[in-house]
């Protein structure tokens, strides 16, 4: 409860500081898993299956039977008839065979499954909330360089229009319009980016909402939290976990199927392939009788002797049975039954396979996917971006000694801006791949691997 209240302080200060409206990924991180909704919501469902678990395990409540026996209907009196009498009695139910028990434990494993749910939705969560924040980094940087070119523009089309004016040099008229339109264009293109960051922002608000479990009518004052923010400026280095597992040289399918059967969304059908295993169980105890036992007490007054005037006394009576079922025609029920249960519990075991092969098919595709961007990656910082900096520093000194184009001025400079823009895009979508990849390996429990870490880091921005 305090690591709680202390991340909500820093959610709160973080949002709510006037000069301070700077979210970094692990505080967005932080915040999403400390106050998801569906977090505490899962911990109450965890707790109602718990509870059920116990109430499974108790006999049926005994039944309890009063009422009066052969009242005769010409005087309606008690003491009349011998065979008149006050009745109370009680019966118990028993449940087939090991019922009981069975259900029990089948609830018991049933409430397992949370704590597994729990972690794959916090994986979920940090994934989710890493690209959505990387979405937000990469407009916010892409605004960023657009406005630090925009005054390198702005003076390009100053020099042109003044080099026309004066008749100075090669500048024509199609150079001043072309150096205005450029401006133009880029006022569009940071309109565009602006656009797509204020999306970033209300898509990531979504998840950094303060909640607090024991006021839930504050979770629906939506005003305590600002709508505008912006990330941190330090792209941070994810990590890929347990490299050596998806190292090339030593990949297995067959190892990564092992390690993704630790996942807990794989767990969660473990423990419903147990839950399935129970019920099958549970259906056999069709084929035991189901046994009830009861037991009454009759009271019955003296009976008065015609003419006699004296009353002849009557026992009491007392009753005591037992009943029970005989299963004997199971084709068309207890058969049937175990039958269907038989079928849901393999049906489990295919819904295993089909989820593995899937999360296999994602993780290959993704690894494939930053292979390809890592070998970009590569390109863009070892050639490209030095490369296209050269050119618009080249065309730039060729125009100034009256032997260049201006319109080569200007390409090479959109040119260089492109390149920085494709290189920042390369290096936040291998981020966003290896969060993709990482809720894959996350694992239910405690499981180690040699090997340090692959650290897939961000290129400042200065870097050419």
């Amino acid at each position: 409860m305090i690591k709680l209240i202390l991340v909500m302080l820093i959610g709160l200060c973080a949002f709510a500081a006037k000069g301070n409206k700077i979210i970094s990924l692990e505080q967005a991180i932080s915040i999403a898993q400390e106050n998801d909704p569906w977090l505490h919501g899962s911990r109450l469902q965890q707790q109602a299956v718990e509870n059920l678990t116990v109430a499974s395990g108790a006999l049926p409540d005994p039944k309890i039977t009063i009422g009066m026996m052969n009242l005769p209907t010409d005087s309606w009196d008690f003491g009349q008839e011998g065979m008149t009498q006050f009745k109370v009695g009680v019966s118990q139910v028993f449940p087939r065979g090991d019922s009981l028990e069975i259900k029990q434990s089948q609830l018991k494993l049933a409430s397992t499954k949370f704590p597994l749910l729990r972690a794959d939705r916090q994986a979920k969560l940090k994934s989710k909330v890493s690209e959505l924040w990387l979405d937000a980094y990469l407009a916010q940087t892409t605004i960023e360089l657009i406005e630090n070119n925009w005054a390198l523009f702005e003076q390009m089309a100053e020099m042109a229009t003044a080099s026309y004016a004066n008749a100075i040099g090669k500048t024509r008229q199609q150079d001043v319009i072309r150096a205005q339109l450029e401006i133009v264009q880029l006022e569009d293109r940071l309109s565009v980016e602006k656009q797509k960051f204020d999306i970033a922002i209300a898509r990531l608000n979504e998840w950094l909402h303060i909640f607090d479990e024991r006021d839930l009518n504050r979770g629906f004052n939506f005003d305590l939290q600002p709508l505008e923010f912006k990330v941190s400026k330090a792209l941070p280095a994810l990590r890929i976990k347990h490299p050596t597992l998806l190292d090339a040289s030593r990949y297995s399918r067959r190892d990564l199927a092992k390690e993704l059967a630790n996942h807990p969304a794989l767990r969660v059908i473990d423990v419903k392939q147990k839950v399935s295993e129970k019920g099958i169980a549970l259906a056999k105890q069709e084929y035991k009788p189901q046994w009830s036992v009861n037991a009454s007490y009759g009271y019955r007054d003296n009976v008065s002797s015609a003419g006699s005037g004296f009353a002849q006394s009557r026992a009491d009576l007392f009753s005591v049975g037992v009943t029970f079922d005989l299963p004997l025609f199971t084709e068309n029920r207890q058969d049937k039954q175990l039958a269907a249960a038989v079928a849901e519990s393999e049906a489990v075991k295919t819904e295993k396979l089909l989820l593995i092969k899937q999360m296999m098919s994602v993780v290959e595709k993704e690894l494939r996917q930053l292979k390809r961007l890592t070998q970009r990656q590569s390109i863009y910082q070892q050639q490209l971006l030095k490369q296209t900096h050269e050119q618009a520093e080249a065309a730039l000194t060729a125009y100034t000694n009256d032997d260049g184009d201006f319109s080569e001025v200007v390409s090479a400079r959109i040119a260089e801006l492109n390149t920085r823009i494709s290189a920042l895009q390369i290096d936040v979508e291998a981020l966003k791949t290896v969060a993709r990849i990482n809720y894959f390996l996350i694992q239910s429990s405690a499981k180690r691997h040699s090997g340090s870490d692959q650290a897939i880091n961000a290129r400042p921005l200065g870097d050419k």
